[in-house]
């Protein structure tokens, strides 16, 4: 599967030009079967990023935007009755599908952001008594604006908890933003975007990366660095045991994505901020968006007080 890695790789960097740590990123939540909050100012490519991973998958892509008036039934479907049959039958919503775009998440009423909560946590959806499966691979990308907080609904913990990294982008460079109006002049490059890779494909994928090896002085440095943000004076509230499964996936699609079937302290190091840092509260401050740098870098504080394996 190395190549097909590779090309998918390439394939989302040759339209999202100059921010190959993202787009790492991006594939280590898809390989680590985690879902992704995309957070940064409007206009620097967060939906663009979307767009091309779905459209390098030979996948279905559905977006949804959120708005105050979308409903729950909007986004899962509803039950309709068939006059015909004289039985009520199922009309799936655009969440069945591979990947999906929920752009502008935290404009949607808290009701709605819930109706996600356990299509994220176990892909499936419950609906009249009846539990609908959902896609295999299934990812969440959402996106929102830190700055606008005018009709905004804050996420809340629960919500932030199920995904597995929450990433910024950044403005580019001078030189990648010269790439990108010239990429830009003639045609739409997400036109000429072929798939490299079958959906199938990536659950084979994601079924590798569950093989990675583990040592456990790994594992002993992971919940150690756990526990610490649990014992730090600058937290009130540290990271659960879920956060330490999702960090122990996001590490072994790290490991994967760099050619190794076994896990490293570096590995740790590069994941711990985005996978941890929306799951901890500094203390004597609240769960509040312009928070999330000041929670990065205590991660890591946190990761530079802690011994590493040799």
């Amino acid at each position: 599967m190395r190549e097909k890695v590779v090309a998918l790789e390439k394939a989302i960097a040759s339209v999202f030009l100059g921010k190959p740590r993202v787009v790492r990123h991006v594939l280590t939540g898809l390989f680590a079967q985690g879902h992704i909050l995309l957070e940064d100012v409007p206009g620097v490519g967060k939906t663009l990023l979307a767009r091309t991973l779905a459209q390098s998958i030979d996948a279905t892509f559905n977006r949804v935007q959120f708005t105050p008036d979308l409903l729950p039934s909007d986004l899962l479907g509803t039950s309709i009755f068939n006059q015909k049959t004289g039985d009520f039958e199922f009309r799936p919503g655009p969440v069945f599908a591979h990947v999906v775009l929920a752009d502008e998440i935290n404009r949607a009423t808290p009701r709605t952001q819930s109706a996600l909560l356990e299509a994220m946590n176990v892909a499936s959806i419950s609906l009249d008594g009846v539990t609908h499966r959902l896609p295999e691979p299934f990812l969440v990308i959402a996106t929102q604006n830190p700055i606008e907080f005018e009709g905004t609904y804050t996420l809340p913990e629960s919500q932030l908890d199920r995904f597995l990294l929450r990433l910024t982008i950044g403005y580019p460079n001078r030189k990648d933003e010269k790439r990108i109006l010239a990429a830009q002049q003639e045609i739409d490059p997400l036109a000429e975007l072929k798939p490299v890779i079958h959906a199938h494909e990536v659950a084979a994928i994601q079924a590798q990366v569950r093989q990675v090896k583990i040592e456990e002085s790994m594992r002993d440095y992971l919940v150690a660095v756990i526990q610490a943000t649990r014992e730090s004076r600058h937290l009130r509230l540290g990271v659960s045991t879920r956060g330490a499964g999702a960090l122990q996936r996001a590490i072994q699609a790290h490991a994967y994505l760099d050619e190794r079937d076994y896990v490293i302290p570096d590995d740790i190091k590069r994941l711990a901020a985005p996978v941890l840092a929306h799951r901890v509260i500094p203390e004597g401050g609240l769960l509040a968006e312009a928070s999330h740098s000041q929670r990065e870098k205590l991660i890591e504080e946190i990761l530079e007080s802690v011994e590493v394996p040799l």
